[in-house]
């Protein structure tokens, strides 16, 4: 007879992988569902580990022909090894999956290697064996979104999965889709050097995110020699052997355009990846988007039955789901798991980086909230200066009545980390007032973020 769990997870990605090693943490019996042949799911084999050790390379690359002489630091003959760059990028990826199932096997986590899928509540099939459980959960991520017109063959017409493994950098990459993971991929393969042109439905780049920053971001992408389309939407897509034409109209309609390209990058989303999961026969509701409805505590509509991560309503992002995951298992093991979704950052791997975490302005502006905001560029930042990484500001938004934050906005140099500090302040309600009272080593990054505390109270000190 197959082993019965406590839990199963379906999906070994960083929700599924982390709710399962929590639960067993917790002293329950976990096993975890995963189909392909290593653990990690699309972030650590497909997506943000293997992106981040691109854009590492590529940014090596793009300073040592041309921002290093500044420095003193004189190179000649500078060239592109593409195939040792991915193959180092392999071995990140190795590292990292390994990493994942060494986790499984101390904690003693069961992988059921295969594809899942729900029988019943408390049943699962894996490779024709049917694991009977107390719980079951959803953790099964997200997949490209598909575009009318456009084939994707991963080779001229790709998604974010191919576009990490091409094997010559191409003359002209078309990104259609001026997101996330099209500005980060579209930055990689200029700094290569390719001609990188980003064609984006909506009149602005990365939408979600502040304007103000937005806008910026375009500008200094723009410099480094980006080109956008934006207020333009791509009708279909012609594949030869000279490469793909697309057929480009304007968003509000207008005469059509031809735009020629080596390879085309399509990134305008990512949809909840449900499909083969027997959901329906199971009974399990999903909502108007295709994604996994559940309430509060991660339940599904059939008791027993839970999800988390890119499968369910909120921000597609790795650690959103690791916190979902840990809330989860500790809710099953009778604890008071939770998330603060107002506390959960978003970062744009560019560089300059992009990084958020609350309210927006414009969220704040249609929800009437009053509100202050303090801003300090990194033009006025000692360490910045001496980095060379003036581009960029770091904005903090808080409550007018109390000075609690409500939201940071960030442009700059490593603002991946920067805004951290802003998270923590949020979990714990703190004010500005709390940040910039906090005493900030120098000369560091760091110190942006206090003055733009100050800043809320009109009293930044080095501007």
């Amino acid at each position: 007879m197959p082993e019965s769990f406590d839990v199963i997870v379906i999906g070994a990605g960083p929700g599924g992988y982390v709710c399962a090693i929590r639960a067993a943490q917790l002293g329950m019996k976990v096993a975890c569902v995963e189909k392909r042949a290593t653990l990690g799911g699309t972030c650590l084999n497909v997506g943000c580990i293997p992106s981040k050790a691109l854009l590492q390379s590529s940014e090596l690359f793009e300073e040592t022909r041309h921002k290093m002489a500044e420095h003193g630091v004189v190179f000649d003959g500078v060239r592109l090894d593409l195939a040792k760059m991915q193959a180092r990028k392999g071995e990140v990826v190795s590292a990292n999956v390994k990493g994942v199932e060494f986790l499984f096997r101390k904690n003693k986590v069961t992988w059921l290697k295969g594809a899942g899928r729900i029988l019943a509540p408390g049943k699962v099939e894996v490779a024709g064996e049917t694991y009977e459980t107390k719980n079951i959960v959803i953790a099964t991520g997200s997949e490209s979104s598909p575009l009318r017109g456009v084939e994707v063959d991963e080779k001229q017409v790709v998604t974010s999965t191919g576009a990490l493994d091409l094997e010559a950098v191409p003359k002209h990459l078309v990104v259609i889709g001026g997101g996330v993971i099209g500005l980060e991929l579209g930055s990689v393969w200029r700094r290569l050097g390719a001609e990188v042109t980003v064609i984006e439905f909506l009149d602005r780049l990365v939408p979600g995110m502040d304007n103000e920053v937005a806008k910026q971001l375009e500008r200094v992408l723009t410099r480094q020699g980006l080109k956008f389309k934006l207020k333009s939407k791509v009708t279909g897509a012609t594949k030869s052997a000279e490469g793909v034409t697309l057929t480009v109209e304007p968003a509000a309609g207008g005469a059509a355009e031809e735009i020629k390209a080596d390879v085309v990058l399509l990134a305008i989303g990512r949809r909840a990846h449900t499909e083969g999961l027997g959901l329906a026969e199971a009974g399990v509701e999903l909502d108007e988007r295709g994604r996994v409805k559940t309430d509060a505590h991660f339940a599904t509509n059939v008791p027993g039955i839970y999800a988390i991560g890119d499968v369910i309503a909120g921000a597609m992002l790795a650690h959103k789901a690791e916190d979902e995951g840990v809330a989860l298992a500790e809710l099953l093991a009778g604890q008071k798991g939770h998330v603060n979704y107002a506390a959960i950052p978003g970062v744009i791997y560019t560089w300059p980086e992009v990084a958020s975490v609350g309210a927006t302005e414009e969220e704040l502006k249609a929800a009437g909230i009053a509100y202050k905001a303090g801003k300090f560029p990194f033009t006025a930042n000692g360490r910045a200066r001496a980095m060379g990484d003036l581009d960029g500001f770091v904005k903090i938004l808080a409550d007018a009545k109390t000075d609690r934050v409500l939201g940071a906005h960030m442009l700059g140099p490593d603002v991946g980390t920067l805004i951290a500090e802003i998270s923590l302040a949020i979990e714990f309600g703190a004010s500005a007032e709390d940040v910039a009272r906090t005493c900030h080593a120098h000369p560091t990054l760091n110190e942006v973020v206090k003055e733009a505390a100050l800043a809320v109270d009109g009293r930044a000190l080095h501007i």
